[in-house]
């Protein structure tokens, strides 16, 4: 009897292999993918957004402190932020954003177990562990940008970020469908949105555990590796062109304050505008149709977004972010109390504002950080926006307790214009279509 030769072990679907597939079929899967995982997201991360701020000024009954739940998700987003890009780093992006969706659920597990308890302590805790979902949602951008050519990285993050439109405007809207269910179920209705975001982002870590094959970080460093090697081979000393960064710690710098201040911006006047409703009589209906309004602003120009950053440049889409920030806060400020389409219409440019700047960021983050360090870098960029927010958050009710919603918002406003002397003082040289103009 002849022996059968042994059989070929299974490839590893994360593993480099000789024959590399094709970098453009590569890029289109993982969008697909991400784009998958990014409308479950989006719902779970909305969730948080809408009902927590009214959920702990139930429990603790004091607007003062109205803003500590998102203070607390995105101090828990910063440490996740770190955990999910030390993960990617090592492992790649499908166990780190994988893990984070994951702890995501456990908070929203944990939010529901303290409003039946009545327990403000464990609603603390879970809402930080909640972060993580928070965190995850926006690490997955770095994700759509890994295999992608430079100049046409902007796009790929807008690709994915506008992913989270579907998930993120349906999300508030069913704030009170969810808060019947809960109901149903002897769940205090406030904490009924927690349900929708614990089963959306445990959905969202089983598609990105499942399909995130082969791994767009890994795969691109393997590529990059295989170009270096190619081109020393052949006498060439230029650097390969595709996903690699330009290593120029400046890019970093300001490509992490455009985020920063806008973030802060953002989650300052987001966080009590669900107050400033609730405070002259709106219901749950119309928190939600606001946020989702906001929510969806803050996604849906992606694609356009991406195109502007890559035609005219990152700087230029940055500035203005920060105008269009500024225009929000006005708007917020001067729009009555009792018009909820004024408020609708001020965070719609809350978010668009949010989006520029975002966009605009992270291609300037991307276009600088090596492939060998990219995924750490992202993350430690990343802790600084959650700090941002998380700053915001908390501010945000100790100006209004002690001011008004309206100066919050103007404050707001001012401050966005940071943003202008922080880009005018840059020097990022970036690649042509990039913008460094």
């Amino acid at each position: 009897m002849t022996a059968k030769p042994p059989a070929d072990p299974a490839p590893d679907p994360d593993a480099a292999p000789d024959a590399a597939p094709d970098r453009a079929r590569a890029q289109q899967h993982t969008l697909r993918v991400l784009v998958a995982s990014q409308v479950l997201s989006g719902a779970g991360l909305a969730a948080g957004v809408t009902v927590g701020a009214l959920l702990a000024q139930d429990m603790l009954h004091s607007t003062g402190l109205a803003g500590l739940p998102s203070a607390l998700f995105t101090a828990g987003s910063a440490l996740a932020a770190v955990a999910v890009g030390r993960i990617s780093q090592a492992r790649g992006r499908r166990p780190g954003l994988a893990a984070g969706y994951l702890a995501g659920a456990v908070g929203s597990a944990g939010v529901i177990t303290a409003a039946v308890l009545d327990n403000a302590v464990l609603l603390f805790a879970a809402l930080f562990v909640y972060g993580a979902g928070t965190a995850t949602n926006l690490q997955a951008r770095y994700a759509g940008a890994d295999l992608a050519d430079s100049n046409h990285r902007a796009r790929a993050v807008s690709t994915v970020l506008v992913a989270t439109t579907l998930g993120g405007v349906l999300g508030p809207n069913l704030a009170a469908p969810t808060g019947h269910l809960a109901g149903a179920f002897g769940i205090p209705h406030l904490a009924g949105p927690f349900l929708l975001s614990g089963a959306a982002y445990a959905l969202a870590a089983l598609v990105l555990a499942l399909r995130l094959r082969p791994d767009p970080l890994l795969l691109a460093r393997a590529l990059a590796e295989a170009e270096a090697d190619a081109a020393a081979a052949s006498g060439a000393g230029s650097a390969p062109r595709g996903t690699a960064g330009s290593g120029d710690p400046r890019g970093v710098l300001v490509g992490a304050l455009v985020m920063v201040l806008t973030q802060l911006v953002m989650v300052a006047i987001m966080t009590m505008t669900p107050v400033q409703l609730h405070d002259h009589g709106h219901g749950t209906a119309a928190t939600g149709l606001v946020i989702g309004i906001h929510i969806g602003a803050m996604y849906l120009p992606s694609p356009i977004t991406g195109r502007l950053v890559d035609r005219y440049g990152r700087r230029r889409l940055a500035v203005a972010s920060g105008l269009v920030l500024l225009a929000a806060g006005l708007l917020a400020a001067l729009a009555p109390a009792d018009s909820v389409a004024l408020l609708a219409l001020a965070l719609a440019l809350l978010g668009i504002g949010w989006n520029l700047g975002l966009v605009s960021g992270t291609a300037i983050v991307t276009d600088t950080v090596p492939l060998a360090t990219r995924a750490r870098t992202q993350g430690l960029v990343d802790v600084s926006v959650a700090l941002a927010g998380a700053t915001g958050g908390m501010a945000s009710g100790l100006v209004v307790a002690a001011t008004s919603y309206p100066v919050l918002a103007v404050a707001c406003g001012i401050l966005s214009l940071g943003v202008l002397p922080a880009v005018a003082a840059s020097s990022v040289a970036g690649p042509r279509t990039a913008g460094a103009r």
